[in-house]
């Protein structure tokens, strides 16, 4: 899970990572025999014995400009896919939930790039914590999302990244918020938990991602992607 990218080593900490960072890690990918995948590719595998052995999924939230003008050149540059993020009541502005400093991609930059390196994907419409969200309050979200796409005609996978990884945990609150993804045909939701999944995963609508810090070494980005969070 990456968000922001700088070409500016001394700004690669927490959710902002360095090109010099991020492509040491995407070499390491490349050169280790990794498979990237989207999750379409996961749909439309005809069974778990066909998964890859070394797979990983690459995403990044939020979509901003920074993501299009110096993470996508790497990923086609090393062969990699990726999924794109959208908080869609956003695109063509900043980031008014954040800093408010850093710029999302309109939808004519999102519609540029390649489909075979870059698969779109849900990230809310407004940006909000799902577990902070009424029923009401979340199932009007998605109509907002359904219409953005259908307004703007942008090819949108039914994939689902939490924003800030928040979605109800306890129940009834939980069963209702999953039941209203199953209801919209999300495929699979995204937390963090920082663990690495099995696949088929355990639950669609819990599948983990690893938090992917400016400021990691490429051995702790190793480690990660054998071991899941890591403590040194």
């Amino acid at each position: 899970m990456y968000h922001a990218v700088t070409t500016e080593a001394s700004k690669s900490v927490g959710l902002t990572i360095s090109t010099e960072n991020l492509e040491a890690q995407f070499r390491y990918l490349h050169e280790n025999g990794y498979t990237s995948l989207h999750f379409s590719n996961l749909q439309q595998l005809k069974s778990p014995a066909d998964f890859p052995k070394k797979a990983v999924i690459i995403t990044f939230d939020d979509v901003y400009v920074n993501q299009l003008e110096l993470a996508y050149p790497l990923l086609q540059q090393y062969g990699l896919k990726a999924c794109f993020y959208i908080p869609f009541q956003y695109v063509g502005g900043v980031d008014a939930w954040n800093t408010g400093t850093e710029n999302i991609m309109s939808v004519a930059q999102l519609k540029s790039m390649d489909k075979a390196t870059i698969e779109l994907g849900l990230h809310s419409f407004a940006h909000k914590k799902y577990d902070q969200l009424s029923e009401a309050a979340i199932e009007e979200d998605f109509e907002k999302c359904k219409q953005f796409i259908v307004e703007n005609q942008l090819n949108v996978s039914n994939v689902l990244a939490y924003p800030y990884g928040k979605f109800p945990r306890k129940n009834p609150e939980q069963k209702a918020f999953f039941e209203t993804l199953h209801k919209h045909k999300v495929a699979f939701g995204l937390r963090i938990g920082n663990r690495v999944n099995r696949y088929p995963f355990k639950n669609k609508y819990e599948v983990q991602r690893l938090d992917i810090k400016g400021e990691d070494s490429l051995k702790k980005f190793a480690s990660k992607l054998k071991r899941g969070k890591s403590f040194f």
